[in-house]
């Protein structure tokens, strides 16, 4: 595999001075027509900006930078799936996992 500059994916990143806030890592499938374009591999908001709506400003700029549909996982217990639902996101698919 080759490095494509067009492909591969994106941070977003919301800092206060050199303090990190909180970040987005989208990786970019380049399968669509397969399945979804984007995956969110990654979300994270540091614990002192929580309820702050910080979250969903890292959602809204990944959702713009985004070109074509995003998948993210998200489990049932976490209150994250709140947001998603909000913004749009919608449960399709049934999980399933061989566990070893």
């Amino acid at each position: 595999m080759f490095f494509n500059p067009d492909r591969g994916g994106f941070v977003v990143v919301a800092h206060e001075g050199m303090h990190i806030a909180g970040a987005v890592i989208i990786n970019e499938t380049g399968m669509d027509g397969y399945i979804p374009e984007n995956i969110l591999v990654y979300i994270a908001v540091d614990k002192a900006f929580r309820g702050q709506g910080l979250g969903k400003k890292l959602m809204a700029l990944t959702m713009e930078r985004a070109k074509g549909s995003i998948a993210l996982h998200v489990e049932p217990d976490n209150p994250a799936r709140f947001l998603y639902q909000k913004l749009g996101f919608t449960n399709k698919y049934l999980e399933m996992r061989l566990q070893r």
